[in-house]
Formats: C-alpha cells, sequence, structure tokens
C-alpha cells in the first residue's frame, strides 16, 4: 500500500465516522423503538415484536431504558400548592359613575 492509497483510505474512514457521528443511527434507532413501543401497541399480536423492540432499545439506550423499566410502576409525584401572592393590595380602580 502506497502512502497516497493509505492517506486516502484514512480520510474516507475520519469522514465515515464524521457521518455516522454526525449522522447517530443508534440514537434514532433508539427513538423509533421507542415511539414504536409507546403508540403502537396490539395486545394480542405484538408480544415478539414487543420483546424485540425492548431488546433493541435496551442495546440502544440501556441507562435510561433500565431506570424507565425500574420506575415503571412509580405513583405520580406530588403537586406543588398553588401559588400565594402575599403583597400590598392593589387598590380597585373602578369608576363611579354617580359623579
Amino acid at each position: 500500500m502506497t502512502p497516497l492509497t493509505a492517506t486516502a483510505a484514512a480520510l474516507v474512514l475520519v469522514a465515515a465516522g464524521y457521518a455516522l457521528g454526525r449522522y447517530r443511527p443508534y440514537q434514532r434507532l433508539g427513538n423509533w423503538a421507542n415511539w414504536q413501543l409507546r403508540f403502537h401497541l396490539n395486545r394480542w399480536t405484538s408480544r415478539p415484536r414487543q420483546a424485540a423492540l425492548f431488546g433493541l432499545l435496551l442495546l440502544t439506550d440501556p441507562v435510561r431504558t433500565v431506570n424507565a423499566w425500574r420506575h415503571r410502576k412509580d405513583p405520580p409525584p406530588r403537586r406543588s400548592p398553588a401559588v400565594r401572592i402575599n403583597g400590598p393590595r392593589i387598590p380597585d380602580h373602578t369608576v363611579n359613575e354617580e359623579r
């Protein structure tokens, strides 16, 4: 292999790596699998499909998938109390039409 060929091959590999880094195929595949699991559930016919999608999601984004699986039955967080404004009272500027 000549030095020119080695340099060209290295540039092609760098360009391919850059393109894959910009395209982010694992992230796109994980987002697609998550979308498929959330919105395309058919209880009777898709259990093997769901298992394959869950495996794909576990492969592409293991940390968030395991975290979501662990907390899937947690109760929803409590709502915060309503905002109370304790400041000077604003005078009511109504128009007195009898004058």
